[in-house]
């Protein structure tokens, strides 16, 4: 026999994309009396949640809501129920209910359906425009919405990764971005940085990304990736432009790490408290030359180490005429260890808005990548 909580996923998977939230409030007043539910969204900088009907953003890092947000896991304060909004590890907000009983068995239930309610986001989020736009503290530029609509998302988990990226200024970025797709045993992660300014920027970065989807669908081995990207900048640029890119694939279930630096960010290992910059053969950046003949390198990662990949923009932001810094950056990645992932990244970036005093000037990119070991 099914239950409320199966109704209440039944009436989610059949209401229009407009109505989501409105058909699932209905639901949860007639199953379980709850007489307010509200979607909260995690905004492109990932510094607000912001309600999706009505209210103010939620900013206080001390808020229930934050609280439900940061640690994955149902809050129940005050008779108000908060559940995260979050599918394979991509957290799209939080589910706030009203009254909630702080009872074990209920709790489980709708934090079911605050998970069910993320998956149907995820699935019509292509055919409308409502959950995008509530996401926004105010409107995105031209080549930042090019740039955002390019990602696979903010954040991914399985049992053997945890992975997050995070553009700056994110209203505003232009040439950085970062891909990544996993078919459960390997892992591939793409980071690049398109040269110039505004929308020019991100259509360069835009035809890098595709060119390298296309070639990593084909079945091809990371250096021709690299080198199929590279032909298709090249082709259409002639040499004026380029893209610098940091290429790798994760053999899931050894730790095996190859990787392709053509004229790449930085990429920093943390393991076991301890961070050491790992020695790149620097390559052409993709587009520059003709016919550009890359060469792979292998890592090998051990259980549970951390990789980060930043861009210039973030050694490079200036605050008071002072750099911030590989010391600085070095030091705060140490702090990170007990974090995850995207909560890593969004440390980072805020302590880089605190430096600056403000958003960036220059655009920033910020991967982080564990590898928690083979898993069955």
């Amino acid at each position: 026999m099914s239950g409320p909580d199966d109704e209440a996923r039944r009436v989610l998977i059949d209401a229009p994309a407009d109505l989501l939230l409105d058909r699932l409030a209905a639901e949860l007043d007639r199953a379980y009396g709850i007489t307010g539910a509200e979607l909260l969204q995690i905004d492109y900088r990932l510094s607000a949640l912001l309600p999706f009907t009505k209210g103010d953003p939620i900013t206080s890092p001390g808020h229930p809501a934050w609280r439900c947000f940061d640690h994955q896991q149902p809050v129940v304060a005050d008779g108000t129920g908060y559940f995260p909004v979050s599918m394979r590890g991509e957290r799209r907000g939080v589910l706030r209910l009203v009254p909630v009983r702080d009872d074990p068995a209920l709790v489980g239930e709708l934090a079911g359906i605050a998970t069910a309610l993320a998956h149907e986001l995820d699935a019509v989020t292509a055919s409308t425009d409502l959950y995008r736009t509530a996401r926004r503290t105010r409107r995105l530029t031209l080549a930042a919405e090019i740039q955002w609509e390019l990602l696979p998302g903010r954040s991914r988990s399985r049992p053997s990764f945890s992975l997050a990226g995070q553009l700056e200024p994110a209203y505003a970025v232009r040439g950085d971005s970062f891909d990544w797709s996993d078919d459960g045993h390997r892992l591939w992660l793409a980071v690049i940085n398109g040269m110039g300014e505004g929308v020019a920027a991100s259509m360069l970065t835009s035809l890098a990304v595709h060119a390298l989807r296309n070639a990593r669908r084909a079945g091809l081995a990371l250096a021709d990736q690299a080198a199929l990207a590279d032909q298709a900048i090249y082709a259409q640029h002639r040499g004026d432009q380029h893209v610098s890119a940091l290429l790798i694939e994760l053999d899931l279930a050894s730790g095996a790490l190859t990787v392709v630096d053509a004229g790449s960010p930085r990429m920093v290992l943390l393991r076991g408290g301890q961070i050491t910059e790992q020695p790149l053969e620097q390559q052409f950046p993709l587009g520059m030359f003709d016919g550009t003949d890359y060469r792979p390198q292998a890592f090998q990662l051990s259980r549970e180490d951390r990789l980060f990949v930043v861009s210039d923009g973030v050694i490079e932001a200036t605050g008071q005429n002072v750099r911030y810094g590989e010391s600085a950056l070095d030091r705060f990645l140490r702090r990170t260890g007990p974090m995850s992932p995207l909560d890593a990244v969004r440390s980072l970036l805020g302590d880089l808005r605190a430096f600056v005093a403000g958003d960036l000037i220059d655009d920033a990119v910020v991967v982080c990548l564990d590898w928690l070991g083979p898993q069955p």
